[in-house]
């Protein structure tokens, strides 16, 4: 007898696609919450979805189940958990109390998140991309502009000051990181940090730290992971021009 050919799919080939199933059904379950005044597992959820989104894509190249399937399954669920789910928590939250303009608000951030993932898998195939090149991304990636949108959320749940709960605040915050997603500015990927060796052991202790403050204080941790990231955006703006420049004069030598 010869060789019988083998049909079906192997789990390992599904597991990346499962989960990124999970992180669909975890974003999305925020609005749930959200529709309950579960404002602490609302933010939790995005968080996880944004966890699970972090790891689906290791998952898959580490057992070789990369596909376009899973490219364009992760996509609809970043759309979702991280562009419908936060302009929903937030609207409900506080936009809603906006007269007339925090729907808009509201919609115009869920269409930044489409745009950019629009533009993400638009240039998936094409050679000649200046920041992925250089080892950047383009614009704040769609987990981080949801974390960067529930600022205010985190800070009212830490706080309890009501004035981060005005719509006058949310709104305005919420088109500015939806600008910052959509826009080309070149912001740090995993790939581009560097960590001088002086300084090795003290990011290490740094990292724990942290670890230990997202148990012990959830909210904290947020607030300075988004404090963080925004105050890295001009340095990785300037990290791109040496970086670029340093291309260009190695290209020409």
């Amino acid at each position: 007898m010869g060789h019988q050919p083998k049909y079906g799919i192997s789990i390992r080939a599904l597991i990346p696609n499962m989960v990124t199933a999970m992180a669909l059904c975890t974003g999305l379950s925020a609005i749930w919450f959200a529709l309950s005044a579960r404002w602490p597992e609302a933010v939790m959820a995005i968080v996880a979805a944004g966890v699970l989104d972090g790891i689906d894509g290791r998952i898959a190249r580490l057992l070789k189940g990369q596909s376009r399937f899973g490219a364009e399954l992760d996509s609809l669920s970043d759309n979702i958990a991280f562009g419908v789910s936060p302009a929903i928590v937030l609207f409900i939250w506080s936009l809603q109390y906006m007269p007339r303009f925090g729907w808009t608000i509201a919609l115009f951030y869920t269409l930044c998140m489409a745009l950019r993932l629009a533009r993400f898998n638009a240039q998936i195939d094409v050679e000649h991309q200046p920041h992925k090149s250089a080892g950047f991304l383009t614009g704040v990636p769609a987990p981080t502009a949801a974390g960067l949108a529930l600022l205010p959320l985190v800070i009212w749940l830490e706080t309890g000051f009501d004035i981060a709960q005005e719509q006058w605040i949310v709104g305005p915050w919420m088109l500015f990181v939806a600008l910052l997603a959509i826009s080309s500015v070149a912001t740090f990927s995993w790939s581009s940090l560097r960590i001088r060796r002086s300084v090795r052991m003290g990011t290490i202790a740094v990292a724990g730290m942290l670890v230990t403050i997202l148990i012990t204080a959830p909210w904290v941790a947020l607030i300075i992971l988004c404090i963080g990231y925004l105050i890295l955006i001009p340095f990785s703006m300037i990290s791109y021009g040496r970086t670029k420049k340093r291309i260009g004069i190695a290209a020409n030598n």
